[in-house]
């Protein structure tokens, strides 16, 4: 393929689909309704018990981090779906894999959520 540089309206035109990609994943994903709803809860709890920047930080990398995971795993099922239609065991597998990934990547935020969220939580009882 050849460069013709850098092209303003291309780089533009490469937001659009980016931006239509996640309203398609928004709009018809329910696991992305469920981790959407968890991450405005969070936020809710980050700012009621106003926490550190730092805090700030680990939770909008924790939301990005599953909600890019849970993307991944939409297009690989979509890809895997036209791939092959049919029942495969190897197409069953990756798409396995995939869902197990976005897995790792909730429980590792749920994980530090519950790091940064339990000590404001027990001094609310104290």
């Amino acid at each position: 393929m050849e460069e013709h540089g850098f092209d303003p309206k291309k780089r533009i035109q490469s937001f659009n689909y980016a931006g239509r990609g996640v309203k398609f994943f928004v709009s018809r994903e329910q696991n992305a309704w469920i981790h959407i709803t968890v991450a405005i809860l969070v936020i809710l709890a980050g700012i009621f018990f106003d926490i550190t920047k730092t805090e700030w930080m680990a939770v909008i990398f924790c939301i990005g981090l599953v909600l890019s995971a849970e993307g991944f795993n939409t297009a690989i099922e979509y890809l895997c779906n036209v791939v092959s239609p049919e029942r495969n065991e190897a197409i069953g597998r990756v798409k396995d894999v995939a869902a197990g990934s976005v897995l790792i990547c909730a429980i590792a935020a749920a994980i530090i959520g519950l790091i940064i969220f339990i000590p404001y939580i027990i001094l609310l009882f104290e």
